[in-house]
């Protein structure tokens, strides 16, 4: 009992962060402008400290069962991290754009962050490394296909028809997402695996020295994680707004900051088999985390927007709409063989860093 909660300080930290913030919200937001943004980037990093916790316990869940049901829990872990949040922000102060922007960052945060640096610094230790070419073509037509109804399409469609369009988004997103999996976890399993004969060798000495994984544990501590983030998510969303206004600082500011929280934990995951020579992981991670943002994130979303009365602004900016397909047009032609190297690494670098740019730039 005491090991566990050793192990759990992380997320002890965070509880602890949650009990104080709440008495102290008042004093928060009536201190200053100084005082609420510095509160918001100290709840963000207790909120990425209750993250990375859910992620491990989802990824002990997921060396449990075994890809592709692995990663499949390591990405839903991230989106359903990512939706609590994006739910008690618009809750509180709802913003047109902040599920857009949020979407948008996620997917470039993704593929052009993660899989670009994973990729480089995978290249660079290993040279080519090889997964399954099956993966990349699925995600990647899936990914282009969701993003296009979803957030393309919505600029042709009048005002006065959201709801019926948002409705109809709603039952795509779920029909999509519904046969996906069950191809993903049945007849094209295959698709999403790669065998690593001689890294597994070399992991099962040590993976039998480890203590047996308990799944009640992970999955308690897995929801649990997920309140505490949401707690504290709910006061760090008012300290963030009002440490930001009046800054000049772009908007899609609050959408990356949302987008990089569900993400964090992903990135080391990712990183760990990109230097373990196990592409495959980095490319379901990266890939199958773009996928279920779009994918299960629109819905929830569309569906509170219908609830509520109040449309989003799902249809992405011109800029936004080029990037997704330069992103997605340089993705299908790197990842087309079945290995990547350093060179297409960089290439999908550079897209994030001009990502950055822009959104820097308020564009």
């Amino acid at each position: 009992m005491l090991t566990s909660l050793k192990q759990e300080k992380f997320m002890l930290l965070a509880l602890i962060a949650a009990i104080a913030a709440y008495p102290l919200e008042h004093w928060m937001l009536h201190s200053g402008q100084v005082v609420a943004l510095v509160a918001g980037v100290v709840l963000i990093g207790f909120i990425v400290m209750a993250s990375m916790r859910v992620a491990h316990h989802a990824e002990q869940l997921a060396e449990k069962v075994g890809d592709p049901y692995g990663t499949m829990i390591l990405t839903l872990a991230a989106v359903l991290v990512e939706v609590v949040i994006l739910a008690i922000m618009m809750s509180n102060e709802p913003s047109p754009t902040l599920v857009r922007d949020t979407i948008y960052s996620a997917v470039m945060l993704d593929i052009n962050g993660i899989l670009g640096l994973a990729a480089l610094m995978g290249g660079i230790k290993h040279g080519e490394q090889s997964y399954n070419d099956d993966s990349a073509r699925t995600y990647s037509v899936m990914i282009l296909t969701a993003m296009g109804v979803s957030m393309v399409v919505p600029e042709f469609i009048p005002q006065a028809d959201w709801k019926i369009y948002s409705a109809f988004t709603i039952g795509a997103m779920v029909v999509l997402y519904t046969l996906f999996l069950r191809m993903q976890v049945g007849p094209h399993s295959y698709f999403f695996s790669y065998s690593y004969p001689e890294k597994r060798r070399k992991k099962l000495p040590e993976a039998e020295h480890e203590a047996p994984v308990s799944l009640a544990f992970s999955i308690g501590t897995l929801v649990f994680g997920v309140i505490v983030i949401g707690a504290l998510a709910e006061v760090m969303s008012k300290t963030l707004d009002l440490g930001l206004e009046g800054t000049g600082a772009p908007p899609v500011i609050t959408a990356i900051v949302v987008a990089a929280i569900s993400a964090a934990p992903e990135i080391l995951t990712a990183l760990r088999a990109a230097l373990a020579n196990r592409m495959q992981s980095v490319v379901n991670i990266a890939l199958g985390a773009s996928l279920s943002t779009v994918i299960l994130t629109v819905p929830v979303m569309e569906a509170m927007a219908l609830y509520s009365g109040q449309p989003f602004q799902m249809a992405m900016t011109p800029v936004q709409t080029v990037m997704v397909f330069i992103t997605l047009i340089v993705s299908a032609i790197n990842l087309n063989d079945g290995e990547t190297n350093a060179i297409e690494g960089m290439t999908h670098f550079v897209l994030f860093a001009t990502f950055i740019m822009l959104s820097l730039l308020g564009l």
